[in-house]
């Protein structure tokens, strides 16, 4: 394993790298095409951004890691690239998933043309072999068969594209949980030997560097301030939800069995999946549009509450934190299904306390479906 750690590093240095190069560049194409994320009722920001940052993801992490397996295979005399045909339709998907963003990013599309993409990219998976055959244990349900697994697995991949895609509201949140959750699978890889993906997570952490950067700190008024737009957001949530279903499928030629499998991945997740869950039942409560936007996401309710931004971010990753190890203290006193049901007590524990905090600053806990309100 040790010997494997220095190509890690490597990619995540060298797609950092590239990340600083091209941010500069795609900052002065956005500006000379006047491609801009424009302020809106349900937005945060104030200002026009360039939302064009998410486009050097995918080249960064490739280039990383091309870089870093072909010199380790002539370093070390060993051939770590083995192409299957999941493999191909893994990349596959995932160009799909990214042109599908930048073309959304550049003329917009519709919800039914992303929704589409992202059936075709995610259904390609489980037909070339990947796809969820275990629930280890969830509501007593242990290996499963194809015909529940494949359309579970397209569920869980169009769920995480959509979850990382919507709680991208405010300055850092979706490129800091993607970042989070990929330094919990690289743990999680690493721990089974598959370093080939520990260089491919290694290589599009390291691109969320220079984003968050020029994302979080970087200043309107000299053109350094960037959004990530719909092809990073897209991008990161399929490959978060393709490394979910790549470590939780049991494959005993390829790693052996884990108990602890799907809770590991499932609490690097909580946060994103449990944010859509829950604003996506309080639209039907209040029918509304499950798909019509409004400002009841996590970072909207902590901001009411008199948060700024930065401090709204800095809670949300302490959340998906705790809820991290809290599991992980957990798993050995109790089974899968009841961690989930301790997680779902904590989070609404955590919203009521929240909701009080907002009554106290004067506002309301649920803002209404956007549309709606300009209607009336």
């Amino acid at each position: 394993m040790a010997q494997y750690l220095p190509y890690i590093l490597g990619a995540f240095l060298v797609s950092a790298l590239c990340g600083f190069i091209m941010m500069p560049l795609i900052l002065r194409f956005c500006k000379m095409k006047g491609l801009y994320d424009l302020p809106n009722k349900r937005k945060i920001h104030k200002n026009a951004v360039p939302r064009l940052g998410g486009i050097s993801f995918l080249p960064s992490m490739l280039l990383a890691s091309m870089i870093v397996i072909f010199t380790g295979d002539y370093y070390l005399h060993t051939q770590q690239v083995s192409f299957s045909l999941w493999t191909l339709c893994f990349f596959c998907s995932l160009i799909i998933i990214y042109c599908t963003g930048i073309v959304d990013d550049l003329v917009g599309l519709g919800a039914t043309t992303k929704f589409s993409a992202q059936i075709l990219a995610s259904i390609l998976l489980p037909f070339s072999g990947l796809w969820i055959n275990n629930l280890y244990g969830f509501l007593g349900i242990h290996a499963i068969p194809f015909w529940f697994g494949a359309p579970f697995t397209v569920f869980v991949i169009i769920f995480a594209c959509n979850a990382i895609n919507l709680i991208d509201g405010i300055d850092g949140l979706s490129a800091s949980l993607s970042l989070f959750a990929l330094t919990g699978f690289l743990y999680c890889f690493l721990r089974e030997g598959m370093h080939l993906y520990c260089i491919l997570i290694a290589g599009l952490m390291g691109v969320l560097i220079p984003f968050l950067y020029y994302n979080i700190w970087g200043d309107i008024s000299k053109n350094q301030k960037i959004f990530m737009g719909d092809s990073g957001s897209l991008t990161l949530g399929y490959i978060l939800g393709f490394l979910f279903v790549k470590f939780t499928m049991d494959n005993p030629n390829v790693a052996p069995f884990r108990l602890d499998s799907m809770m590991l991945a499932y609490s690097l997740l909580v946060v994103p999946v449990y944010d859509v869950v829950r604003v996506s039942l309080l639209r039907l409560i209040h029918g509304d549009n499950i798909f019509q936007a409004d400002k009841n996401h996590i970072h909207h309710k902590l901001i009411r509450a008199g948060l700024n931004q930065h401090q709204a971010l800095l809670s949300i990753l302490v959340l998906a934190v705790l809820f991290c190890i809290l599991n992980i203290l957990l798993w050995p006193l109790c089974n899968f299904s009841f961690i989930v049901v301790i997680d779902i007590v904590v989070w609404l524990l955590f919203h009521i306390f929240l909701n009080k905090a907002i009554l106290r600053n004067g506002n309301n806990p649920y803002q209404a479906n956007l549309d709606k309100d300009r209607h009336d």
